[in-house]
């Protein structure tokens, strides 16, 4: 039969196939941590995995058997999908097959029981996923007895922090896709995600029993929204209600799950009404695998069969290069397919030893070092997430290079700080398993450590510094108060979420006199104010949720500023000069620059306009919120022989400031969000009704058999209370999710009412 030729069929192109899908994203630091809640990180554009196996290569060659062996049985993966794919029912499974858990119970079961990764009370009840939750599981296959640490994630975007921290630190990751629904806005997120830290994935396509389930729709959505080739490896056997198994198109066989839970694979012969498909969904990965990896493009050019292990190569090459996901598909619910999921795992990607992880030599101008994966190494390890355990702060970190020892000391690169390893644990979600030693590569838990989120360890002999998680700017703020005088537990609380979560943030509103509490949105601010009546009896009132707006100008003003006062003895004098104008579209970061010749002001006076400005930048002069976008240059001035100063300067820097700023045609910037609104079909024209009262913006509708997903683009502060509405108008069916989009300026009227507002605040409270 005649092979239809890939798109890079040329057999001089042949090099180019490397490169066909550069993945943008790069997985190594770009400076050390300066404080405990430095967590943005610049991920700009970075090497390709053809850059990065070049240097992989040379590191095995220094790597000792005993450490390629290590290697070679561990696998660090997390789990990742949409709300509600089933990523918590899925691990249910896998740690029941793996031999982990005894007994499978549901993530909203009537046992009272509930998934075994859903620790907390909150997570069982609700039904959802809040706090990633690690566990170690072991599989045996091909005789080879291998060791899985695997990270189930939330699938809400309110506690996307848990997502990002997981995927800095694992090395692969499996994509879960509802059959019915496909790929959806928080898979897109997911998916970014995956890229920002360079995972690779395997696609595992759940609910197969669902009605209307549809794994080839899914697959052509993966490929035409997340942009990455990916192609079947496996086709099922009937659907819906009548799923039966799977088909392994690469070896030809049918695979059916029986036993009480599925527990035992029955291999058997594909059914004749499938061998067409087979065939066909065969031709098309061997197609798709000739376009991303060179063997199998060669083979395809000279129009040969590949052989099975042949394509199990080229599918782990480009997967593991981050050019190619294969995808799976079944039936968590219905313990269908779980077991080559697992079998995938292992065949298809990375353990440590394949991944490069980079750090920072603090002590030799942050140069970049590549970390060995060997305990013959100096140990470097990140602590990625805190937890506050039964026996006081429990502290997960990845091994990176080394090993750690109960007993031994390991340094904080950040404080200086020495300290003993007391306990180290396995985890198994909230249960502790005691082990003396884990080598790179592994994920452990220990306690007693003082450090926050995202601070790097070493064992004292180099000052390596690793990078932390790229971590969103809060959304949504709440005043909060408690309802008795228990300040310290309130306190207490407040201080232990705040370095659990990067994302919850707390201030004190001098003008007003409240505490103020900041997150990702209504539910996530929701869960943290539960949390403080169970865990430490402190029950709050709130206010209403308030936007987080943005203030910017529009048009450039100059300023001339001269700060005098006298209060007998030397006074204050400070003279600047220059411009305040908007920086260029879509750079939101605020710049000070200055162009002063001939010394006339010197450069300690200069460095206090900076100051000045970055205060002036942290209250904006129209509605009191932070001002972005903005740059200041200062071009000319004057001083005082006596009465010039650092203060005279800063404050005439922060004068000169709002004068300019008021005449910039300054605008109040408000969050939108993109909202993607799911619900049965005869409710179609309600949701359209309600969000375009919302002033939403639709950009997008798509209409399945039984339901339908609309996106759209809404201003954050008219979403408060749509969960109601939207359970109104469609009778309960409906689901809706949001995510932080971009800055854009309100409405005048808004404006205008907004600064009318902060004006009255300031006066009641003058």
């Amino acid at each position: 039969m005649l092979l239809h030729r890939p798109s890079s069929s040329l057999r001089s192109g042949l090099s180019l196939l490397k490169c066909a899908f550069p993945i943008k994203f790069g997985r190594h630091v770009t400076g050390p941590l300066q404080n405990g809640r430095s967590f943005h990180s610049n991920f700009k554009l970075q090497s390709t995995y053809e850059e990065e196996a070049v240097v992989l290569s040379q590191i095995a060659k220094t790597l000792e058997p005993a450490d390629v062996k290590a290697a070679s049985i561990l696998r660090n993966i997390g789990i990742s999908a949409h709300i509600d794919s089933g990523k918590t029912t899925f691990t249910e499974r896998v740690l029941y097959y793996t031999g982990r858990i005894k007994a499978i119970h549901e993530v909203r079961g009537r046992d009272n029981v509930g998934a075994k990764m859903d620790s907390m009370d909150l997570e069982r009840e609700k039904g959802i996923t809040i706090q990633s939750a690690a566990t170690y599981c072991s599989w045996e296959k091909d005789g080879a007895h291998l060791h899985f640490n695997l990270i189930d994630t939330p699938g809400h975007i309110d506690f996307t922090i848990e997502v990002e921290r997981a995927l800095r630190v694992l090395d692969g990751a499996v994509l879960v896709v509802c059959a019915v629904s496909g790929v959806q806005s928080q898979t897109v997120t997911v998916d970014r995600q995956m890229r920002r830290y360079n995972i690779p994935r395997v696609t595992f396509i759940n609910k197969m029993d669902r009605m209307g389930a549809d794994p080839f729709k899914a697959i052509s959505q993966i490929n035409s929204k997340l942009k990455i080739p990916a192609a079947a490896v496996q086709v099922p056997i009937g659907a819906e209600s009548d799923l039966e198994g799977i088909v392994d198109i690469i070896d030809r066989v049918a695979l059916y799950n029986k036993g009480d839970n599925g527990e035992n694979i029955v291999k058997g012969p594909i059914p004749n009404d499938l061998k067409e498909l087979v065939e066909e969904k065969r031709q098309l990965l061997i197609e798709t695998l000739a376009d991303v990896d060179d063997e199998i493009a060669e083979l395809f050019l000279d129009e040969k069969e590949p052989t099975n292990v042949q394509i199990k190569g080229a599918i782990r090459r480009s997967t593991i290069a981050r050019k190619f996901s294969p995808v799976l598909m079944g039936s968590a619910l219905a313990n269908t397919g779980i077991q080559p999921v697992l079998d995938a795992i292992v065949d298809y990607l990375p353990n440590p030893s394949e991944i490069l992880n980079t750090a920072l030599d603090v002590a030799d101008n942050e140069k970049k070092i590549n970390l060995v994966p060997s305990i013959e190494q100096p140990f470097v390890g990140l602590a990625f997430k805190l937890e506050e355990g039964q026996y006081g702060q429990l502290t997960y970190i990845r091994v990176y290079q080394g090993r750690m020892r109960k007993g031994n000391y390991i340094t904080n690169v950040k404080t200086g700080k020495k300290v003993k390893i007391s306990r180290l644990v396995r985890m198994h979600s909230n249960e502790l398993e005691d082990v003396e030693e884990v080598g790179s590569g592994e994920i452990c838990a220990t306690f007693g450590i003082e450090c926050s989120s995202g601070d790097t360890f070493t064992d004292g002999t180099v000052d390596y510094s690793m990078s932390s998680m790229y971590v969103p700017d809060a959304v949504v703020s709440l005043s909060i108060t408690p309802k008795t005088k228990d300040a310290a537990n309130f306190s207490k609380a407040l201080n232990r979420f705040q370095k659990e979560d990067p994302t919850f943030r707390v201030r004190f509103d001098a003008e007003s006199k409240e505490t103020v509490i900041s997150g990702m949105g209504e539910l996530h601010l929701e869960i943290y104010v539960e949390r403080m009546n169970r865990e430490y009896n402190v029950e709050c009132t709130t206010g209403k949720p308030q936007v987080s707006y943005r203030e910017s100008i529009t048009l450039p003003a100059d300023f001339d500023h001269t700060h005098k006062k006298q209060s007998g003895g030397a006074g204050q004098f400070g003279r600047v000069i220059g411009t305040l104008s908007p920086v260029e579209e879509g750079n939101k970061e605020n710049i000070f620059k200055t162009a002063v010749v001939g010394g006339r002001i010197p450069d300690k006076y200069l460095a206090a306009c900076g100051k000045g400005f970055d205060d002036s930048c942290e209250k904006g002069p129209l509605v009191g919120h932070k001002v972005i976008g903005v740059k200041m240059l200062i071009n000319d001035g004057a001083i005082h022989a006596v009465d010039s100063n650092e203060l005279s300067f800063k404050t005439a820097a922060m004068a000169a400031f709002r004068e300019a700023f008021l005449n910039a045609n300054p605008v109040v910037l408000e969050p939108i969000m993109t909202v993607s609104v799911t619900s049965p079909n005869e409710f179609q024209g309600n949701v359209i009704g309600s969000l375009n009262k919302l002033q939403a913006v639709i950009q997008d509708t798509e209409n399945g058999h039984d339901e339908f997903t609309i996106k759209a683009e809404c201003p954050l502060s008219n979403l408060f209370g749509y969960a109601t509405s939207l359970r109104a108008s469609t009778q309960g069916k409906g689901e809706f999710s949001l995510e932080f989009s971009h800055y854009a300026p309100t409405a005048p009227h808004v404006q205008k009412a907004l600064i009318a507002e902060f004006v009255k605040k300031q006066q009641q409270n003058k």
